[in-house]
């Protein structure tokens, strides 16, 4: 019985291994190939060759057979490829053939040497790892470097792009300052009238885009009384206020005032319930509060309405606001006075979001007058949806001038339904006067304000390029 086992690996490695551990380091490797589990080795032990040869003799010898023709060596040496030094497979029948051929040529002592000289690559095979395992060991521990090389050069590209666009952002930069400042210096010569109110428009508070705008109609040798009118026809034209109450107050409907802290939600509020009710009568109006924040938040406001003698109702969230908003579907003028929060918190969409579920409830912004022109930009792309019927500025009695506000207004096209000059309820809300409200924005900066720009420094800051600002 011929002594040939089976061997089963993960890799080429441990298989032979475990071959040269139990057979010995002269054992005779049969074939290889690869299975589900790793690597498959069929072996057999040295000593076993000599039963082979007994076997091939029987093979090649019968008693009863004539000896083959001198041609069937060759021809079997043809059939049987022999084994490729890649894999080291070696099939137990083309051993077999092979020992037989070696019998029927020399069955002597040269057969054994023979043998032997065919067994040290096998033997090699077992000391030494395969040639395929060692290229994928090999690949397996380049791979990481290799992969780790082209994300530090990926890195280092990403890196110098960066810089290089940092540099061209700084030399267009640069450049588009140069051409303002010439086509400032331009401007300065042939239309003298033009830089002298772009002057005054940007030290009274407006923006350079709105300046540029509300100027651009002033050519030539113009003079200065005449620009002045030409940039306050031009504000009157962009600006939005509401005329009368008839918008608000006669159609009634569900408005929410929304805004930062501080800019005076709750007593705007209790301000255009007053208005209401003198107008319908208690039973017609009704507030309702969101503030659970504030300490005392709902006792200012219930406070309002024992004043007013309406209804006052508070909600926690969006569920409890729709079902209240349903009971009071009868009133003529339904107040929502919700959380103050900054503009850059979360909870804005929160808010929003809940108002937009509860049906159809109109939002009224409240603008602070004394805030500057880019954080009042902030404020509107934050709190701006579709549902946001315009604002209303408050604290102009606070604010040196209200053009950051009618700026911010007119540029994010919001129309103003109120102003607000102080707290008393409900004296201090008033309609927006036309004319008051131009004086004011317009109104120039005394001479020995800090803030008093002349020409040249007008110039410096119309030499930033124009850029719009873009809505929510």
């Amino acid at each position: 019985m011929v002594d040939v086992k089976k061997f089963v690996a993960r890799s080429a490695r441990e298989a032979l291994a475990m071959v040269k551990a139990e057979l010995g380091g002269d054992a005779v490797v049969l074939s290889n190939r690869s299975v589900p589990d790793g690597v498959e080795i069929v072996a057999m032990p040295a000593e076993a060759i000599a039963s082979f040869s007994a076997a091939a003799q029987q093979v090649r010898r019968p008693e009863s057979t004539p000896a083959p023709a001198p041609v069937a060596a060759p021809v079997a040496r043809a059939a049987a490829p022999a084994p490729s030094d890649d894999d080291f497979t070696l099939t137990l029948g083309q051993h077999i053939a092979r020992l037989a051929r070696e019998q029927s040529a020399e069955p002597t002592l040269t057969h054994r040497a023979s043998v032997h000289h065919d067994l040290p690559p096998l033997r090699r095979a077992i000391d030494e790892p395969a040639p395929r395992a060692i290229a994928q060991s090999q690949r397996e521990d380049v791979a990481p470097a290799a992969a780790a090389v082209e994300a530090a050069k990926l890195a280092a590209l990403e890196a110098t792009n960066a810089r290089l666009m940092d540099e061209l952002a700084s030399i267009k930069g640069m450049l588009e300052r140069q051409l303002a400042g010439f086509a400032w210096n331009e401007i300065t010569r042939t239309a003298p009238a033009r830089t002298q109110l772009m002057a005054e428009l940007l030290e009274a508070g407006f923006s350079s885009q709105l300046t540029r705008s509300l100027t651009e109609g002033i050519v030539g040798d113009m003079a200065v009384t005449d620009a002045r009118a030409h940039v306050k026809g031009m504000l009157d034209r962009k600006l939005r206020l509401l005329a009368s109450d008839a918008d608000i107050i006669d159609r009634g409907g569900v408005y929410a005032i929304v805004g930062p802290t501080g800019v005076g939600k709750t007593t705007t509020t209790a301000k255009l319930a007053a208005r209401c009710v003198v107008r319908h009568g208690a039973d017609k109006v009704a507030l309702i509060t969101t503030d659970g924040y504030r300490i005392g938040a709902h006792e200012q406001l219930r406070i309002y309405g024992r004043i007013l003698g309406v209804q006052v109702c508070v909600v926690r969230d969006a569920a409890d606001l729709r079902q209240t908003l349903a009971d009071l579907r009868g009133k003529h003028m339904v107040l929502i006075d919700t959380i103050g929060m900054g503009q850059r918190d979360k909870m804005v969409m929160e808010q929003a979001a809940m108002l937009a579920s509860a049906g159809n409830v109109r939002r009224l912004l409240c603008l602070n007058a004394t805030v500057r022109g880019d954080t009042l930009d902030e404020i509107i792309r934050a709190y701006d949806a579709p549902n946001l019927a315009g604002c209303i500025i408050t604290k102009l009695d606070e604010a040196a001038t209200i053009a950051p506000a009618i700026d911010a207004a007119v540029r994010n096209e919001l129309g103003v339904f109120y102003v607000s000059t102080g707290q008393r309820v409900p004296e201090d809300l008033h309609l927006p006067n036309r004319s008051y409200v131009i004086h004011r924005a317009l109104r120039e900066v005394p001479a020995r304000s800090a803030h008093k720009l002349d020409v040249a420094e007008a110039g410096l800051i119309m030499s930033a390029p124009a850029s719009p600002v873009p809505r929510a």
